[in-house]
């Protein structure tokens, strides 16, 4: 064959083909959600195989060893006891709260690692929704928008007070980026970044997550606030408006089913883009790799790696020590 161009000269060993990628992946990359309960015992997760429930007086120890991993950054999430849940979610800004307690004691121990704190009602109401719930006659209910800005700037002050270096509003109210940045700015929290969950959708891939943390909702669905799956302009829209409102970088979940919608946010900003690789998407492949189907490995490689061609800065992450400790011990080639 009389062929000037052969795609495959760039393909011929595992040097050439190093030299010619285009996307890479490294613990740096990587955000580890974490779930700290009270009391004095860690619980796995039966939902989350390979992850835990980590009380506050052993994460600390955790991240140390995930710092050592190559992990920089974890979020932490609130288990909260259903006697602790009211309809306000107050527990949310207790200041001796589970996950002030937590965020004190990364600190103390692994000052270099950067704590990320998720903000929204939802473990720590009694209706397991992401805002402050008004009940009508008839069982009608509505989740009151502004009344639970409020109530998030409360949270995300009580976070910053205790050491959080980022915010992470998950909720999808209208208006919480600017308010929180505001908040926080009245307070001298100028240097706590806000990691804004823009484009969160109301999808079926977040079971497992609700099971860990007890925050299923109690009656109805997310879908007057979370994003309908069906929509990819709107993420723009709602991408633009936390620009403006002053986010420092710009969330997509879930991931691996809205890649299109990672690459259409980094084509129409600038800010860094965080991706969630949640917990349906993460135990997929764990299931099908406890049966034999596939090579776990391999596939939550590749999985990650596309989540970062699509044009993702950073992935949140279940997988994040086992995805650590395997490109430690051979890069992928």
């Amino acid at each position: 064959m009389n062929l000037s161009d052969r795609p495959r000269r760039n393909r011929k060993s595992a040097a050439v083909r190093a030299l010619m990628r285009e996307t890479s992946l490294s613990a740096s990359h990587l955000i580890y959600p974490m779930f700290v309960q009270e009391g004095q015992e860690n619980t796995p997760i039966a939902s989350l195989p390979g992850c835990t429930r980590w009380c506050v007086a052993d994460i600390a120890a955790e991240c140390r060893r995930l710092y050592e991993l190559g992990i920089q950054c974890v979020d932490l999430f609130a288990v909260v006891p259903e006697e602790k849940k009211d309809a306000a979610g107050s527990e949310a800004w207790n200041p001796q709260g589970v996950v002030p307690r937590a965020i004190e004691a990364i600190k103390a121990a692994v000052p270099e690692m950067c704590v990320m704190t998720d903000v929204a009602l939802d473990p720590f109401n009694t209706y397991g929704q992401d805002g402050i719930v008004r009940e009508y006659e008839g069982g009608a209910y509505e989740i009151l928008n502004d009344e639970t800005v409020e109530a998030l700037c409360k949270q995300a002050l009580c976070h910053a007070r205790a050491g959080a270096d980022i915010i992470s509003p998950s909720d999808m109210m209208d208006g919480r980026v600017a308010a929180i940045r505001a908040a926080l700015d009245a307070e001298g929290f100028t240097k706590v970044s806000i990691l804004s969950y823009t484009a969160k959708y109301a999808s079926a891939f977040y079971g497992p997550f609700r099971g860990a943390l007890g925050s299923a909702p109690k009656f109805g669905d997310k879908k007057t606030y979370q994003m309908d799956p069906a929509n990819r302009r709107e993420a723009v829209r709602e991408a633009l408006a936390d620009a403006a409102e002053g986010a420092d970088m710009l969330m997509v979940k879930p991931a691996t089913m809205y890649l299109d919608v990672i690459a259409e946010l980094r084509r129409c900003s600038n800010l860094p883009i965080a991706a969630y690789h949640v917990s349906g998407e993460y135990l997929m492949i764990k299931a099908a790799a406890a049966s034999g189907w596939l090579d776990e490995r391999s596939c939550m490689l590749e999985s990650l790696l596309s989540i970062r061609r699509a044009g993702a800065d950073m992935i949140l992450t279940y997988a994040a020590p086992q995805v650590a400790a395997w490109l430690a011990e051979t890069p992928v080639n």
